[in-house]
């Protein structure tokens, strides 16, 4: 305690290597995005395969989810980095490694985040879509996954939020992240307490406000589900015909 009191903050230092954490910051938010894009395609038919029937589908499905699930990103970033060019006998560059390593495993907690999402979607809705004639296909892309998705918006938020934090970690590869940045501006200058207090300061501020987006998100569906009050039944028709869009509506159903 008595150390802390005696360390004496100089906090202009901060303002002549703040365009090099925002470099930094810049590659962090590129890394974020790209896997963001990657994983959240990716688990769709991940999470479908999850879901199959057929047991030749659905174990590897499995066994992907719970490996990427149950061990340390941290080692899975280092065995992508490192081990996967030596099994695949190729050279990947740092940034590709990287996204590869944080999409399998984002992708893995994705998917079950879609499963979810995708057995919430009420059964009426599902036989309603097969009785207007539409193919498996399009039943997913226009009713199972915008359902599924505006019902796990805060889980997905919540995941991505996460993942933009946990990114951090590639800076134990070399990868010229925020974290890594504040690192050579720390065995530079030797301030570690004023860099490291404004690293994380700058993740809180981009964090933070992301968090309060999710709370207010699942608290308006939250509210929106306790005022529901029950439908009358529709027929499957009607219920399309609110569920799927003009241009399918109208070109799409026969007869």
């Amino acid at each position: 305690m008595g150390g802390l009191l005696a360390y004496q903050f100089d906090w202009s230092i901060i303002p002549p290597i703040f365009p090099s954490l925002l470099q930094g910051l810049e590659l962090t938010l590129e890394i974020t995005v790209v896997t963001i894009a990657v994983s959240m395609v990716v688990a769709v038919p991940l999470a479908l395969a999850r879901m199959a029937t057929v047991t030749i589908i659905r174990w590897p499905a499995q066994l992907y989810i719970e490996i990427f699930r149950g061990t340390p990103l941290l080692v899975q970033l280092i065995w992508v980095y490192y081990a996967l060019p030596v099994v695949l006998g190729i050279n990947l560059p740092a940034f590709i490694a990287v996204v590869i390593a944080l999409s399998a495993n984002l992708t893995a907690f994705m998917a079950e985040a879609y499963r979810a999402g995708f057995q919430a979607v009420p059964k009426e809705h599902l036989e309603a879509a097969q009785v207007v004639g539409l193919r498996r296909v399009d039943q997913i892309r226009f009713v199972t996954v915008p359902q599924a998705l505006r019902q796990q918006i805060p889980v997905i938020l919540s995941l991505n939020i996460s993942l933009f934090k946990d990114s951090s970690l590639v800076s134990t590869l070399g990868v010229a992240d925020l974290t890594y940045k504040g690192n050579i501006e720390s065995s530079l200058l030797f301030r570690p307490m004023e860099i490291y207090t404004t690293i994380a300061a700058i993740y809180f501020i981009i964090a933070f406000p992301a968090t309060l987006i999710t709370s207010a998100i699942e608290r308006r569906m939250l509210a929106g589900q306790e005022g529901q009050t029950p439908n009358r039944p529709r027929g499957a028709r009607s219920l399309m015909l609110k569920l799927l869009p003009t241009h399918l509506l109208f070109g799409g159903f026969g007869g």
